[in-house]
């Protein structure tokens, strides 16, 4: 796509929250272009990247930013019309299931295109020994059976789900600390990733971690707990994916969405 100085600027509103969010928005404000592609100078777009704003102080990406909800659907709608955006792209995390169904209910209702980014699932290798479940309620049921000193990386929002889990003893890793309810055995380890596969085999070792929780996220920022566990033999629960909406186009990578947005908006 190429410079015309009487066209309007494409906005891109990208919803975020994920490591490839800000990389998007980064190559697209041109801070991570590179000749020929969108977001160096004779490409330019504008860019909005929305956060839920579950954590308290984010690291905001380049561009402009909104933090919180659009009440719904009809709410994402109505910004979409009034912001005369262009093109939405789906960066969530692969567990914000409903804002997914958000964006494409307002995409469809508003003729805007939509487009997901969303990083490739996990797959177990040889060594793994992965227990797949279903949602966290089934994590929770599987826990008693596989190990007492448990590493739950579900994220601070899920751990109603294993309040009710009293002789378990629970290491939660987390941005910003968590509240009640939680399980009674529980300590708290403030950090932000990335984390390195040295740190992962450290954690595990150090607070003797029998079963690893997490959720299928994907990508490589939080994949190295995943070898750690396999080098010491400790169980993995694994929750799958949410649904996503069907019929949206989908990237794996920052490089794909680039080249699918540019054809979208050719």
């Amino acid at each position: 796509m190429s410079a015309d100085p009487g066209r309007r600027v494409p906005h891109v509103l990208i919803l975020g929250g994920t490591t490839e969010a800000r990389g998007l928005a980064e190559a697209l404000a041109g801070t991570a272009g590179t000749p020929g592609t969108p977001g160096t100078p004779g490409t330019p777009y504008r860019v909005t990247t929305s956060l839920a704003g579950r954590v308290a102080a984010p690291v905001l990406p380049p561009g402009e930013s909104r933090i919180g909800g659009f009440g719904g659907p009809e709410g994402l709608a109505a910004w979409l019309r009034a912001h005369a955006v262009s093109a939405v792209v789906d960066a969530t995390h692969p567990f914000a299931g409903r804002m997914s169904f958000h964006a494409a209910a307002a995409a469809a209702a508003t003729g805007v295109p939509v487009l997901a980014l969303r990083r490739p699932a996990w797959a177990p290798v040889p060594g793994d020994v992965w227990h797949r479940v279903p949602d966290l309620a089934a994590a929770a049921a599987a826990v008693p059976g596989l190990g007492g000193r448990v590493f739950l990386t579900t994220g601070r929002m899920g751990l109603a789900a294993f309040a009710h889990l009293d002789e378990p003893w629970f290491l939660v890793r987390s941005v910003d600390p968590p509240q009640a309810p939680m399980p009674p055995r529980t300590e708290v380890l403030l950090a932000r990733g990335p984390f390195t596969l040295a740190d992962e085999r450290a954690l595990l070792r150090g607070h003797r971690i029998d079963v690893l929780v997490t959720k299928d996220s994907g990508g490589s920022a939080t994949a190295p707990k995943l070898t750690a566990a396999r080098e010491a033999g400790v169980p993995v629960v694994v929750v799958d994916r949410p649904a996503v909406p069907t019929g949206v186009p989908v990237a794996e990578s920052v490089g794909a969405a680039l080249e699918l947005l540019a054809r979208t908006l050719s």
